[in-house]
């Protein structure tokens, strides 16, 4: 059966084209201009997540035999949710438990979703969501430090090196943001860690791969997990 799971975010789309549980095709666009992969192709089933705008006008456009199936609060999930506000809760950060949960089922998961902003989500070997924690992505701070005062400059993000005593301004700003957010996260990694053990840290979203290598013990990094958590919370509905 083939089915499509879309993720609309901050900053564009996100989907996957599944068959059966396989991911067999992903990718990404902005605007409201669909793909030809997905214009082109019916699909048994479909699920749509949205965190930025309505899913109506992507849903309208979808060949789809079944339901498209729109994750809200109300929607029914494989998973426990222990969030005291689940109508205020992000889609993203439910599907990506979710995902977490079903890849690494005999594990507690601690899953960072390093985009436009970085969240944190912690979800247990039994299937309890916990919720997490919502803080400025990189580029969030870079600009929020240029924006919001007189004289410091708008410096851009450096995949080399960046000093942990910044020398100059930029430099300064760059330890900051930089090395500030990577001890952001090991600080997280380590109070979870002492709190559950077995304890599974897995990485997605757009900055992933800058904090994959700094960051303490061993990391997962699954760019399609929301994806996968959507597909998981079709299956659970259909």
């Amino acid at each position: 059966m083939r089915s499509a799971a879309i993720d609309i975010g901050n900053t564009g789309t996100k989907y996957g084209i599944f068959e059966g549980d396989a991911l067999v095709k992903q990718g990404y666009f902005t605007g409201h201009d669909l793909p030809q992969e997905l214009l082109n192709q019916t699909f048994e089933q479909a699920i749509i997540a949205s965190v930025a705008e309505s899913t109506q006008q992507i849903a309208a456009r979808l060949s789809v035999k079944g339901s498209v199936l729109t994750l809200s609060a109300q929607t029914a999930l494989p998973v426990s949710n222990k969030y005291k506000t689940p109508e205020t809760l992000g889609a993203d950060r439910i599907a990506a438990a979710v995902g977490a949960h079903y890849l690494f089922s005999d594990h507690n998961c601690l899953i960072f979703d390093a985009g436009t902003c970085i969240t944190h989500d912690f979800i247990d070997k039994e299937g309890s969501y916990f919720g997490g924690g919502i803080s400025p992505g990189l580029t969030m701070k870079f600009n929020a430090l240029h924006t919001f005062t007189k004289r410091l400059p708008l410096v851009e993000r450096t995949e080399s090196d960046y000093p942990l005593a910044g020398q100059t301004t930029q430099e300064s700003i760059l330890s900051g943001v930089l090395a500030g957010t990577v001890g952001e996260l090991n600080g997280f990694i380590q109070a979870y860690s002492e709190k559950a053990k077995d304890l599974t840290v897995i990485l997605c979203g757009g900055d992933a791969g800058f904090f994959e290598s700094k960051l303490k013990g061993r990391i997962f990094v699954i760019p399609e997990l929301v994806l996968i958590g959507l597909h998981r919370i079709l299956a659970h509905n259909v």
